[in-house]
């Protein structure tokens, strides 16, 4: 017997644990798209032979990067067709000169197209090579030495558009 009037209770149905089940895989594939997105969009570092070495040599690094970035010296990395121009100045642009610069070019995923490029002075702290540059995206590591001490170490993320020749 009912007693009028009396609202029955809820009831879970099938199509309840239907919506359930929607926003629970909903919400993990939302997730990993999101994830595999950033993964894919944003720096995926560096490959280095032996993590744990490179971890010990970070912070010896990072003090030489600090005492170089300290004397003001700035670099500007041009490439265009096959041409690789860098340029180092002090403030005020005030050429750098160098006895040795060059341009290690890595692929950010594979080293398959890595190469290294030597630069050449050109004057008035202008350093240039004559290399192909395939289009994509590279990490562009450039050092330049003087005196037998590093005066400019730099790396940059750079694309370069174009089709391949």
């Amino acid at each position: 017997m009912s007693v009028s009037g009396e609202k029955p209770g809820f009831v879970f149905t099938g199509r309840h644990m239907f919506g359930v089940l929607v926003l629970f895989f909903g919400t993990i594939i939302t997730v990993n798209m999101v994830m595999a997105y950033y993964a894919t969009a944003t720096w995926s570092g560096l490959v280095v032979p032996n993590t744990y070495v490179a971890s010990q040599q970070f912070n010896g690094k990072a003090a030489a990067i600090r005492e170089m970035l300290a004397t003001g010296i700035k670099g500007a990395l041009e490439v265009k067709d096959e041409n690789i121009h860098y340029t180092l100045t002090l403030p005020g642009n005030q050429p750098v000169f160098a006895d040795k610069v060059t341009a290690h070019f890595k692929r950010p995923v594979g080293e398959h197209q890595d190469f290294i490029a030597e630069l050449a002075p050109d004057g008035a702290g202008r350093y240039s090579a004559v290399h192909p540059v395939l289009p994509g995206f590279w990490i562009v590591e450039v050092i330049a030495v003087k005196d037998g001490k590093t005066i400019m170490h730099e790396a940059n993320r750079i694309a370069v558009h174009g089709a391949p020749r």
